[in-house]
C-alpha cells in the first residue's frame, strides 16, 4: 500500500463520516499486506484510531496490540494508544502501568511522549500530561514536525495549571 493510496481512504471515510468501514478496510488490509511504502504496524494504528472514532474501543485495543505485535514503525509506540484505550475503558489502573512500562524502557520518540502527555491531560493528570510533554519537547529538536506541536501542548498545560511562563514557553510566541 503507498501512502497515496492510504490518504485516499482516509479522505473517502471522512467524507462519507464512516469510520467503522473504514477501520474494518484498513483491519482486512493489514492482515493480508506484505510489503509497501507504510508499514503493518502503521495500517493497524490507524485502523485502531478509526475503530475508536467509530465508538468500539475493545477492537481498537485489538488492532494497537497487534501492531505492537508486529514491531513495524507506527508514528508512535502503539501501547500509547493502548493506554488511551484502556482509559477509555476506565481501566485508568492499566493506563498507568502500560505507560510507566513505557517510561522504564527509556528512548522515548517525541511523537510517543506527545501522545501520552494528551492522554493524561484528557483524563485529568496535568502534572502527568506536563511530564510527558515536557520530555517531548526537551527530546525533539526544531526540525521535527511534533516539536511545535509538543511545544504548544507544554505551554497548554502550564497555563492550564497557572504556571509563569517559561524559556521553553517563549518558544510558542
Amino acid at each position: 500500500m503507498t501512502r497515496e493510496h492510504l490518504d485516499r481512504l482516509l479522505e473517502q471515510a471522512l467524507l462519507a463520516d464512516d469510520h467503522s468501514s473504514l477501520a474494518s478496510r484498513l483491519y482486512d488490509v493489514a492482515l493480508d499486506y506484505s510489503s509497501g511504502d507504510v508499514s503493518r504496524a502503521s495500517i493497524l494504528v490507524l485502523a485502531a484510531e478509526e475503530w475508536r472514532a467509530a465508538g468500539q474501543p475493545a477492537r481498537a485495543m485489538e488492532c494497537f496490540q497487534r501492531a505492537v505485535e508486529d514491531g513495524g514503525e507506527a508514528g508512535f509506540d502503539a501501547r500509547a494508544g493502548i493506554a488511551d484505550t484502556l482509559f477509555e475503558l476506565d481501566r485508568a489502573d492499566e493506563a498507568r502501568e502500560v505507560i510507566e512500562t513505557i517510561r522504564a524502557e527509556g528512548g522515548v520518540s517525541t511523537a510517543t511522549a506527545h501522545t501520552i502527555a494528551e492522554t493524561l491531560v484528557a483524563y485529568g493528570d496535568l502534572q502527568g500530561g506536563l511530564e510527558w510533554a515536557t520530555q517531548a519537547a526537551l527530546g525533539s529538536d526544531e526540525s521535527d514536525p511534533e516539536h511545535v506541536a509538543a511545544l504548544r501542548t507544554r505551554y497548554r498545560i502550564r497555563v492550564d495549571l497557572g504556571l509563569p511562563e517559561d524559556e521553553l514557553d517563549a518558544l510558542v510566541h
